[in-house]
């Protein structure tokens, strides 16, 4: 037991709450409706699967970055509680647990499932060489709407990229909040953040006006699918929470930051996802 809650801190599990709404918002507006139990249970499995083996490699090519960090030399790998080649072993078992889950699904999911791997991979060293790697982990979390549309029409429909595009941008806004806590750090280490190269209140304006245009893009994706008023107030609930993120950061700086973090973001997907049902139901499917 004391080894599962292991793995488990090391990929965050809790994290979850960033990516998986959204990935069911898409699964409920691709089924037009509530979809199959046979769906939904893949959806959400190939969204574990993925998300453990993408976490788990990234503990596993930060090991050494990490244990030189103080922030992060109590994580599992740094500490010992895993070592480096269970981690590794964690990884391609999730891998694989994630394409077979694409398969059980359609072709499609699975002709695609190893790129989807290879972005989470990329993701992992691009802080090594470039100031972009927040929207590289943005399109990481912006794929899971994109492809649980996949997954459940066995096609692709244009009409869902601009709920992906937003969270691309709102996963890249937090994120450099996020890397705001390692700057100096990554400045000595010469990791390529953005924080580290721009400086805080660059980091800070460029994620205002990433979060500006994620929120335009989710009030374009409900306009998409005639999505009616409970959609677009908790839009507006969720808008309010991303700028009272802003105001945390900006008033107290990484104070705040795990409650800006976590708790913000983690309700703006959950708000997000809470709407878009209650909407559904309400008004049913108009687009």
């Amino acid at each position: 037991m004391r080894a599962v809650i292991s793995y488990l801190k090391m990929i965050k599990i809790e994290h979850s709450l960033f990516a998986l709404p959204f990935a069911l918002s898409a699964t409920v507006l691709a089924a037009k409706g509530v979809p199959s139990i046979y769906t939904l249970f893949w959806v959400v499995f190939c969204m574990v699967a993925a998300r453990s083996g993408a976490m788990g490699f990234n503990r596993w090519a930060d090991a050494t970055i990490d244990a030189k960090n103080p922030r992060t030399a109590t994580r599992e790998i740094p500490k010992g509680t895993i070592s480096k080649n269970s981690a590794f072993i964690f990884v391609v078992v999730s891998f694989a647990l994630f394409m077979a889950g694409a398969y059980m699904l359609n072709f499609l999911s699975f002709a695609l499932s190893p790129i989807i791997i290879g972005i989470f991979i990329l993701y992992s060293y691009t802080k090594r060489f470039t100031s972009l790697c927040h929207l590289v982990l943005g399109v990481a979390l912006g794929v899971s709407p994109l492809a649980a549309w996949v997954a459940v029409t066995g096609s692709f429909n244009t009409s869902i990229i601009y709920m992906g595009v937003a969270v691309v941008l709102w996963c890249a806004g937090f994120d450099l909040f996020y890397a705001l806590q390692d700057m100096e750090f990554d400045k000595e280490e010469g990791l390529h953040s953005f924080p580290a190269r721009f400086g805080t209140i660059n980091t800070m304006i460029t994620a205002r006006y990433m979060h500006l245009v994620a929120f335009i893009l989710f009030f374009i994706h409900g306009a998409m699918f005639a999505m009616g008023l409970i959609y677009f107030a908790g839009l507006v609930i969720s808008g309010a929470m991303l700028l009272y993120e802003h105001y945390l950061v900006s008033k107290y700086g990484i104070a705040k930051l795990d409650k800006a973090f976590f708790n913000m973001n983690a309700a703006v997907s959950v708000i997000l996802f809470v709407a878009t049902i209650l909407d559904l139901a309400v008004y049913g499917f108009r687009a």
